[in-house]
């Protein structure tokens, strides 16, 4: 089980979310608006100095009996959150890290192009294939 969003940094909205198995999604849903917080804590515990020197992988947010959910933000403050399954354990630090450089670099391709506007949903065939390919890694 994994979800993958991004959310938007003033308001915290979800541009972009994707669950696999869809049972559970306004589980996930509360899980990654809950995580937002903890997101938003993180950051601002590294004060003002550091946040441009700072690592943009957050690493776990925190665990559940069920799930374990990671934390990465952009420079522009765009949060990507994901929901594993606890009981994956072969997921190791790396991996989640490459993942989440992995949505990055994706989203960076919908910024850069011309027809999109920031803020709105993401409607990607690419950017589906891409979470979709990664999902399927991990589960």
């Amino acid at each position: 089980v994994l979800v993958s969003v991004i959310c938007s940094p003033p308001q915290n909205y979800p541009l972009y979310i994707r669950s696999v198995p869809t049972e559970n999604e306004l589980k996930f849903h509360y899980t990654v608006h809950t995580s937002l917080d903890v997101v938003d804590e993180k950051i601002s515990a590294m004060g003002k100095a550091l946040v441009d020197q700072r690592e943009l992988y957050l690493g776990l947010l925190y665990p559940t009996e069920d799930y374990k959910v990671y934390g990465y933000v952009t420079n522009s403050k765009v949060k990507f959150v994901m929901v594993v399954d606890s009981s994956n354990t072969a997921l190791r630090d790396n991996e989640i890290r490459s993942m989440f450089r992995k949505l990055h670099n994706s989203y960076t391709d919908i910024m850069c192009n011309p027809f999109y506007n920031p803020g709105d949903r993401i409607h990607s065939r690419a950017f589906d294939n891409m979470v979709n390919s990664m999902m399927m890694q991990v589960c």
